[in-house]
């Protein structure tokens, strides 16, 4: 099957298996970017870490389709944030020591957890324990505070997106709401 093919069938699939196809990506970054992070080193290590990073364009992808019913603006705002952070990531840009990419991703968790908390189809905590990754993830932005705050700091960020990233790849999402709240969406 070609490229192409593949995309299409994943750009008419239902919002349930985006969402879960999501939470597949996301874990499949998370585990591959620790593998090229933490255990091999070297070009193989690098080429983990581009595999991981593609994994998360796709996966951001997918979440602005299915967050555009929500808040169209804020959806696309948080994609291009997250988009810029994988650049800079691909890139290794850290300016001053500060990690550049995990502070676009930090605001990328914040409006991602105000769309799952306005949205119909996902539960409400979800939104907050997101949002609770955004904020540990903008701690970063000063690596002073970062350090004090660590191990704790780390921790919320990866009890926030992992939370998201289960639900998404057992429970997707509520198709009835979304439909619901897609076709409300549309009338505006």
């Amino acid at each position: 099957m070609s490229k192409a093919g593949t995309m299409g069938q994943i750009s008419g699939a239902s919002p349930r298996l985006k969402a879960r196809i999501a939470g597949v990506l996301y874990l499949t970054s998370f585990v591959v970017g620790a593998l090229g992070e933490l255990v091999v080193r070297g070009r193989l290590g690098s080429g983990l870490t581009l595999i991981a990073i593609a994994c998360m364009v796709a996966m951001t992808l997918l979440l602005y389709r299915i967050f555009k019913p929500v808040q169209r603006g804020l959806a696309l705002f948080a994609a291009s944030f997250n988009l810029v952070g994988l650049t800079f990531e691909a890139l290794r840009w850290n300016p001053r020591g500060v990690d550049i990419a995990m502070v676009f991703h930090g605001f990328y968790c914040l409006a991602i957890g105000y769309l799952i908390f306005r949205s119909t189809f996902l539960p409400r905590i979800l939104g907050g324990l997101m949002a609770l990754a955004g904020l540990a993830w903008l701690s970063l932005l000063s690596p002073t505070l970062a350090s004090h705050l660590s191990p704790y700091n780390m921790a919320a960020g990866l009890l926030g997106e992992a939370s998201v990233m289960l639900w998404l790849l057992v429970m997707g999402v509520n198709l009835q709401r979304w439909t619901e709240q897609a076709s409300v969406a549309e009338r505006r």
